[in-house]
């Protein structure tokens, strides 16, 4: 989607590189505007709360083209927005967990818990394989399906069908990436014996 929009992205980028605006503060708004989504959903303002995440969406694909339009992109900066980004997500979780626990919905408490979870390891596979050297990139469900799954269930009023979406393609998404992974290193293994 990045790379289909970047022409709109980068002009957005552009007007806000005009104004001052840095790719820091950006994050920064669209952790806030999450905080404030998180307490309308706990509260059970869907429609609303899922009107602030639809806003802040584009906050995720602007940050990035931001700090290259100004010239400021580091690896600090790409961790920073990594952060924030698992902050961000996690605020909605704990929104509707919230909401959940004030139902005593035990079921619900739990799926939610899962999604959070499976979230979490999506994002942390790709990370370490990374670092080890690895190319993880696949899967069902990355962030922005996520949120494609869970933005529309607020809207429509139907958070136990985007919780439990979630919570199932999320956690095959981080196996399929652990099994990547996997493959990866028996390859590289096997190349290393031969070449013996």
């Amino acid at each position: 989607m990045r790379v289909r929009f970047r022409g709109v992205v980068d002009g957005i980028g552009m007007v806000l590189k005009d104004l001052g605006v840095t790719p820091i503060a950006l994050s920064l708004v669209g952790l806030g505007g999450h905080l404030v989504a998180a307490v309308l959903v706990a509260r059970g303002e869907f429609l609303i709360g899922g009107l602030f995440l639809l806003f802040l969406a584009p906050v995720d694909a602007l940050d990035g083209a931001l700090a290259r339009l100004r010239g400021e992109t580091s690896n600090f900066g790409g961790f920073f927005d990594s952060v924030i980004d698992r902050y961000s997500e996690m605020l909605v979780f704990g929104g509707l967990l919230i909401y959940f626990q004030n139902r005593f919905d035990k079921g619900m408490v739990t799926l939610v818990f899962v999604a959070a979870a499976g979230s979490l390891l999506v994002s942390y596979a790709r990370a370490r394989g990374e670092a080890l050297g690895y190319v993880v990139r696949g899967g069902m469900l990355t962030r922005f399906e996520r949120y494609l799954i869970l933005v529309p269930s607020l809207l429509f009023g139907l958070p136990k069908w985007g919780v439990g979406i979630v919570a199932v393609l999320a956690n095959i998404t981080a196996v399929q990436r652990f099994l990547d992974v996997r493959k990866q290193a028996w390859d590289k293994r096997e190349k290393a014996f031969r070449e013996r």
